[in-house]
């Protein structure tokens, strides 16, 4: 659940700069978003990965 939190946490960090690039066309805070979103990504496999493992070890 920890990850889920960072997951949230990060989503929620990076909505300002969505804002900026999306609303003001700014370059530097489109670059932020793209790193954001890479981070997202991987924290996203690190969950499902995590949820894998518990499901089948459940069984």
């Amino acid at each position: 659940m920890e990850k889920f939190s960072k997951l949230k946490e990060l989503l929620a960090g990076v909505e300002a700069d969505a804002e900026k690039f999306y609303n003001s066309g700014n370059g530097a805070a489109g670059t932020r978003v793209r790193k954001a979103m890479q981070d997202l990504k991987t924290l996203a496999q690190d969950i499902r990965t995590e949820v894998t493992e518990k499901k089948n070890s459940a069984k």
